[in-house]
């Protein structure tokens, strides 16, 4: 049987009416004791019988490639083979439906390209090979500058935005720039193939399965049907692991010609290299408003890039859409192709950078206004969508304000900056909106419920964001089971393709085809005892219909029953705008002798419909809070303007945040139920947390020395120079 739901309207809330009390806890990760004891496997982890080992080389520059040595580093002790083959890819995919992966290694595109890769008994001497085969490049290079090329695109205008700007009490036009970012998830793209006839079987580092199935198959040359790929755990992706990346496809090619398993992991230079990169940002804000602080205009076109042929553009404006008021508004993205790695999805891709400047923006019209900035989002919050005039599914910006506001002490701030001083810290406070589209993807899932419990299976991964302990959370309240009855199985794509891990999507969309599983099977034990499924209370493995309650496992009667649950997106995300909201809050202190930023505490309050588990929601915000700090004072990806190459591209160079970068974060969640989101009325939380978090330190920053940073990240040498 299966329970099929496209989401044309509002969903009823279900969840009010169960009686188990498991989903909505801060319940543990069941996979957490595994995880912790090493005995979980990653995808690089327990080698099959026999495993050769491969390891990639990547272009010196742009242009044709060429291998010189190529005959000599086959004859070294151990190479079992040095492939060339035009199914690899050059760029890492971008893990959507609709976009094949690009391939070829005769020419390469940009410095750090995969070209080959060398296979070899052991790990070291595939190491050792693959660093003496040479690769040269010849021909004329692409642009790497984006000064150097006109970008395509034009933003799309409403009403009238220079003549707002000139009839304005206020106005401000304003220049933001972001560099480059790189995802750096802990676990390193790693791949292990294996062959059974035509059948490849590959245990990856993956995020969205269903899709990095079909991106394999593309690349093979051989049917979807014939890969299976497996991650049941995947140590972080960020977006990196969205696609299939070249270890991946390598691996499967090179397993295919030596007829053994063949294992390739990528090392962290070449994972900076070769997957994709939030594109760095260009943004030009502007803002008209009246003498009491509202908008009658507004702008934000941003300037990105992505190499040739590459479909994806960072979504920067996406939120700036809906975000406030204003008739008179000039929004959109304009792309530039340069030949650097290729541009893709990083946490939040779109707000985590648009919303960062235009929140910085409006701290600065704010102080232009006379204005607290709390007051001037209050004051431009829209009724609806301004862009398209439809209506919010849920709107929760003015509570989150006011909630975050409140909890942080914002009345006590003085308004002025440099208004606090210690020693030698300047020491002030800022605070930024936060706003994240909702996103609602096709999803399955499947149920088989036993008497000793139910077994949960779906394609959907787990990059450590919780989707274990959450869907054993809301298979276990609708089945009226004990967490412990519950076993779930992911990553695994001979199971129901779920969601994947993606935009915030994953336990908003596959926990919604869990619920519908879960039903379906509601409704089939609700037929055997004879009564209406509404009617119908499950309860610690007991089920009850009016007056009368029996053992689950007597209801099964030694039978097993499959649920079978199926969702889609319909009108409910055409007819209403849904998102995210949030605020941030953040204090600082300024070193006036150094201009070091030390962030001494920060809050954040969110909305993202119900939480299904506090415990792992609150560590989502954490760490999208964490990264928002960052990016806000440290990461900064170079590429050098000669040929475009990454000049930092490990972690020692990518400064991430770390635990003395970063305070005690406090972390709150406002009650709402957003029914146009699903059954369970809850939407995605995961990528929240890092909008607008580096927008309330910058603010603060400003607030506490009077030095404004729009050329991020805000390092010593741009606070000092601007104490200076």
């Amino acid at each position: 049987m299966s329970l099929d739901l496209k989401l044309d309207g509002r969903s009823e809330d279900r969840f009010g009416t169960m009686a188990q009390g498991l989903l909505g806890t801060p319940a543990d990760r069941p996979e957490g004791v595994l995880k912790v004891t090493g005995a979980a496997t990653y995808a690089a982890e327990n080698l099959p019988e026999n495993c050769a080992f491969g390891m990639l080389v990547r272009a010196p520059g742009q242009g044709k490639v060429t291998a010189v040595n190529a005959d000599e580093v086959r004859a070294m002790p151990g190479v079992l083979a040095v492939i060339r083959d035009e199914r690899m890819i050059r760029n890492a995919a971008q893990g959507t439906a609709n976009e094949a992966p690009v391939q070829g290694v005769d020419h390469a595109e940009y410095v750090g390209q995969p070209v080959a890769v060398v296979v070899a008994e052991s790990f070291e001497q595939a190491r050792h090979a693959a660093q003496s085969l040479k690769i040269t490049t010849e021909g004329s290079p692409g642009p790497v500058d984006p000064d150097a090329v006109e970008p395509e695109g034009e933003p799309t205008r409403t009403g009238d935005l220079d003549s707002a700007m000139k009839d304005a009490v206020h106005a401000l036009d304003l220049t933001y720039t972001t560099p480059s970012h790189s995802s750096t998830p802990m676990e390193p793209h790693a791949a292990i193939a294996e062959w059974d006839g035509d059948r490849v079987s590959v245990r990856a580092s993956l995020q969205m399965l269903k899709y990095n199935r079909n991106e394999l198959a593309d690349c093979l040359g051989i049917s979807a049907e014939n890969v299976r790929i497996q991650s049941p755990f995947v140590g972080g992706g960020f977006g990196s692991k969205l696609g299939i990346t070249a270890e991946a496809v390598s691996a499967a090619i090179a397993a295919r010609e030596l007829g053994r398993p063949v294992r390739v992991v990528q090392h962290r230079r070449q994972a900076f290299e070769t997957v994709t990169r939030r594109s760095e940002t260009t943004q030009r804000i502007r803002l008209a408003a009246d003498a009491e602080g509202r908008l009658s205009g507004l702008g934000h076109e941003a300037l990105v890039s992505n190499l040739p042929g590459e479909t994806f553009a960072e979504p920067v404006t996406q939120a700036s859409a809906f975000a406030y008021a204003g008739a008179h508004r000039v929004i959109g993205e304009r792309l530039a192709r340069l030949h650097r790695p290729a541009a893709g999805s990083v946490r939040a891709p779109g707000e985590a950078v648009g919303v960062t400047a235009f929140e910085c923006a409006m701290d600065e019209l704010a102080v232009k206004t006379g204005l607290d900035p709390v007051e001037l989002r209050r004051r431009n919050i829209p009724d609806k969508d301004p862009s398209s005039g439809k209506p919010f599914s849920s709107h929760m910006l003015a509570a989150a304000l006011d909630d975050g506001a409140g909890r942080f002490g914002w009345s006590d701030r003085a308004p002025e900056p440099r208004s606090r001083r210690e020693g030698e810290w300047w020491i002030g406070s800022g605070m930024a909106a936060a706003f994240r589209v909702n996103i609602m993807m096709e999803a399955e899932a499947r149920i088989d419920l036993t008497p000793d419990g139910a077994v949960v299976e779906t394609d959907m991964t787990d990059l450590g964001t919780g989707t274990y302990a959450i869907l054993t959370q809301i298979a276990g309240e609708a089945l009226g089971l004990p967490a412990e009855s519950v076993t779930v199985r992911l990553g695994d794509t001979d199971f129901p393709p779920g969601s994947g891990s993606g935009g915030s999507w994953g336990s908003a969309t596959t926990g919604n085809a869990v619920w519908l599983a879960a039903l379906d099977l509601r409704r089939q034990i609700a037929a055997r005892l004879d009564c209406d499924e509404a009617e119908l209370t499950l309860r610690d493995g007991q089920a009850t219909c009016g007056n009368v309650t029996r053992a689950l496992a007597e209801v099964l009667g030694g039978d097993d029953l499959r649920g079978h649950g199926h969702i889609t997106a319909g009108d409910a995300f055409e007819d209403v705008v849904q998102s995210t909201f949030g605020a941030h809050f953040a204090e600082v202190a300024v070193s006036d002798v150094t201009g070091e930023v030390r962030v001494r505490r920060m809050l954040g309050s969110f909305a993202a419909g119900r939480i299904l588990n506090e415990k792992t929601a609150r560590s989502q915000c954490h760490g999208g809070m964490t990264w928002g700090i960052g990016m806000a004072l440290t990461e900064e990806l170079t590429h050098d303007r000669r040929d475009g190459h990454m000049v930092n591209r490990d972690l020692a160079e990518y400064h991430v945040a770390v635990n003395a970068d970063v305070p005690p974060l406090e972390v709150h969640f406002l009650e709402e139920l957003d029914p146009w989101s699903g059954p369970m009325q809850s939407k995605g939380l995961g990528e929240l947390g890092i909008c607008g978090a580096g927008a309330a330190v910058l603010n603060a920053v400003y607030h506490a020395c009077g030095v404004r940073i729009r050329d991020m990240p805000a390092t010593p040498d741009k606070v000092l120079a601007g104490l200076e």
